[in-house]
C-alpha cells in the first residue's frame, strides 16, 4: 500500500511538472528584458505596458470576454432547459439515447465541429463574425451545461415538486422556488465551464471566424507565427493568473455554499 501511495504520488508530481513547467517558463520570461527566451538578461515591465499600449489587443480581450459571459449565459440558459427536460423523461432508453448525443458533441474533434459550422454558415448566408462565433460558442457550450446540471437534478427527489405542488404551487414557483435553488450549484458549474471553453477555444472560433472580428485566441496565434514576442508571453501570464483567479473564487463560492448547507441541515436536525 505505501509503495502504491509513493507511485501515485510520484506520477502526479511528473503529470503536473509535465503540464505547468512550460507555463512558468513562459512566465518567467515575460519578465526578460532581453527580448528573446534564451538568456534572462534582467528584469522589465516593459512587455506589459506595450499590452497595455496595444488598443488593437484591448478591443480583442474586451471582445473575448464579451462574446465568452454572452455565449456561457445563453448556453447555461439553453442547457438547463435541456437538463430539466431529460431528468423528466420516464424511459431510460429515450434518456440514454439523448446523453449519448450530448456526449459524442463533448468528445468530437473541434475541427470537425469548426468545418461543419463554417459550412453551415455559408449555405445559410450567415456573414462569418460576431454572430457566427457567438453562436458555434454556444452549441458546443450547450453540451458542457448539459452535463454539469443534470446531475443535480437527478439528485433532487420527486417528493420535493410533489410537496410544492400538494401546497399549491404553480409551475413557475416549482421551478423558481424548488428547482432552480436545488440546482444552483450545478448551474454555477456549468456556467464556468462554459465560460472556461468560450475563452480557450481556438479551432472552432479559427474557422468561424471572419476578417473583421477575432478572438484573442486566434489573434495569439497569429502573432505567434510571425515571431516570438515576449509580450505573446506577458498576455498569456496575465490570461493564466486570471484564470487562477476565477478557479480560486469559483471554490470559494462553492465552500461557501457547501456551508449554508451543512448549517441549514444542522438547524432542521436540531
Amino acid at each position: 500500500m505505501k509503495s502504491g501511495r509513493a507511485f501515485g504520488r510520484l506520477y502526479l508530481t511528473i503529470v503536473l511538472v509535465i503540464l505547468y513547467a512550460p507555463i512558468f517558463y513562459m512566465m518567467y520570461y515575460s519578465f526578460n528584458s532581453g527580448g528573446h527566451m534564451r538568456e534572462f538578461e534582467g528584469f522589465t515591465l516593459e512587455w506589459y505596458k506595450e499590452v497595455f499600449q496595444d488598443t488593437r489587443l484591448i478591443i480583442i480581450v474586451i471582445n473575448t470576454v464579451v462574446l465568452a459571459l454572452l455565449s456561457s449565459a445563453i448556453a447555461t440558459i439553453l442547457g438547463f432547459s435541456g437538463a430539466l427536460a431529460i431528468s423528466s423523461l420516464k424511459k431510460n432508453r429515450t434518456k440514454n439515447a439523448l446523453l449519448s448525443l450530448n456526449n459524442v458533441l463533448i468528445v468530437s474533434p473541434d475541427v470537425i465541429i469548426g468545418a461543419s459550422f463554417l459550412v453551415l454558415f455559408t449555405l445559410v448566408g450567415i456573414k462569418l463574425g460576431f454572430v457566427s462565433v457567438l453562436l458555434s460558442h454556444i452549441a458546443f457550450s450547450i453540451p458542457i451545461a448539459v452535463l454539469m446540471i443534470l446531475p443535480k437534478l437527478q439528485e433532487m427527489s420527486p417528493t420535493l415538486v410533489d410537496a410544492a405542488r400538494d401546497l399549491g404551487a404553480s409551475r413557475r414557483d416549482v421551478l423558481t422556488k424548488v428547482i432552480l435553488p436545488y440546482a444552483k450549484q450545478g448551474i454555477f458549474a456549468g456556467f464556468f465551464m462554459a465560460l472556461t471553453y468560450s475563452l480557450d477555444d481556438f479551432a472552432v472560433t479559427f474557422f468561424v471566424t471572419g476578417s473583421g472580428y477575432s478572438t484573442l485566441s486566434v489573434e495569439i496565434y497569429s502573432r505567434a507565427r510571425q515571431g516570438i514576442s515576449l509580450s505573446i508571453n506577458a498576455l498569456s501570464t496575465m490570461i493564466f493568473l486570471f484564470t487562477i483567479l476565477m478557479v480560486i473564487g469559483y471554490y470559494f463560492l462553492n465552500l461557501r455554499n457547501n456551508q449554508r448547507v451543512r448549517s441549514v441541515r444542522a438547524g432542521v436536525s436540531e
